[in-house]
């Protein structure tokens, strides 16, 4: 007797509403997209687009690399985001250009870099 295995519909979620979170450092543009609870559902990285050594970190990966997440997160119904960007890179401002620009409405976009309120404890004097 043979048995029919039953083929699993695949449950697309429909997100309408998202966070972003861009972390921009000197060596490389990651871009995170989640839901309003912060389970991640698309990302993006500049090795993940093909970028690699120093052309990760130049602003026009960064757009491509946002606009990579972008679409595979318009697959789950995004519409409108709040963008958090994190770091001192240059792909700071093209990542949310390019995201502005593949059509996902921009609600905030808030500055999340870590910023240091009394620094680290200075080294002891030299002594020669």
């Amino acid at each position: 007797m043979a048995v029919k295995s039953k083929k699993s519909k695949k449950i697309t979620k429909n997100i309408p509403r998202g966070k972003v979170y861009i972390q921009a450092t000197y060596n490389n543009t990651i871009v995170s997209i989640t839901d309003l609870q912060g389970n991640v559902f698309a990302s993006a990285s500049g090795g993940m687009v093909g970028f690699h050594g120093p052309k990760k970190a130049t602003p026009y990966a960064a757009g491509i690399i946002a606009k990579h997440a972008a679409e595979k997160a318009i697959k789950y119904g995004l519409k409108d985001i709040q963008v958090y960007v994190k770091g001192v890179g240059a792909g700071r401002e093209a990542a949310i250009r390019a995201l502005a620009n593949s059509g996902l409405n921009i609600l905030s976009i808030k500055d999340v870099t870590p910023i240091p309120h009394n620094g680290c404890r200075p080294p002891k004097v030299r002594r020669v």
